[in-house]
């Protein structure tokens, strides 16, 4: 009963109650959930002091991983590369990131100078060798223009084959989305990749897909609203229900396309 709640940590009825569902159509998916009519105030917990932070750090990898998969798959990133540094390595996050930057407005000048969508992903060897980066775009590049942008070391570019007959420009760039996405989530597991800290990915600017937010009394309803947006039903579609130790709200994925 509302009597029995702390009235310093609940407040009352919330005009956007229900179940709410974010979807970037470029990327055919999105993810909601339920919120209450009633709702818990957080108390304010300084960066690094969660009570939980194993699982602070399991949210904050989830949210980096989605949105970094659907920039991905938004813009069509299904080429993937890998750079790395010769002799003993590079152990400095901070010029990983210099060096990266450095790297792609040297690839855009070599271009033509128009800008165009890219992520990366700086990852820890396990030999102790520093830093070395992963990232993905979404077109045909030279490999002579790439070396000549990457002096520090070596590169790998590859678009990604072997997949299924049917699979599309679209579906390659969920699995290169997915593969960075991995990296990223590995950095907020692994004590040595958490020094990364802000410098855990990069994406190019301006190229943020568009978000549609629908709201509803249930998870179909928004579910059908996501899918008459793009004209057709979701694929897959995931449910924390299914889920017996799930701990937070309803939650439900879908997605579109292939």
């Amino acid at each position: 009963m509302v009597s029995e709640l702390s009235p310093a940590s609940w407040s009352l009825a919330r005009p956007d109650a229900g179940w709410s569902f974010t979807l970037v159509p470029a990327a055919g998916e999105g993810g909601g959930s339920f919120r209450s009519s009633l709702r818990r105030v957080p108390e304010y917990v300084a960066r690094g002091e969660a009570s939980d932070p194993d699982r602070a750090a399991a949210e904050a990898a989830r949210r980096a991983r989605s949105k970094l998969r659907r920039y991905c798959a938004a813009n069509v990133l299904n080429r993937l590369g890998t750079l790395t540094y010769r002799g003993e390595g590079n152990h400095d996050s901070a010029l990983v990131r210099d060096h990266l930057g450095a790297f792609f407005r040297d690839l855009r000048a070599s271009l033509g100078g128009d800008p165009f969508p890219y992520a990366w992903v700086p990852e820890w060897h396990k030999t102790g060798h520093g830093l070395h980066a992963h990232f993905a775009v979404g077109r045909f590049i030279k490999r002579h223009m790439i070396e000549a942008a990457w002096p520090h070391g070596f590169i790998s570019i590859k678009l990604l084959g072997n997949l299924p007959v049917g699979s599309t420009k679209l579906s390659e760039a969920r699995i290169a989305g997915g593969y960075l996405a991995k990296y990223v989530a590995k950095s907020f597991a692994d004590p040595v990749g958490r020094e990364l800290g802000s410098h855990r990915y990069d994406v190019a600017e301006g190229f943020q897909p568009e978000r549609v937010r629908f709201t509803g009394p249930s998870r179909d309803a928004v579910l059908e609203q996501a899918s008459a947006h793009l004209g057709s039903a979701p694929g897959v579609v995931w449910d924390s229900a299914a889920l017996e130790q799930w701990q937070g709200p309803p939650t439900v994925w879908a997605q579109w396309g292939r």
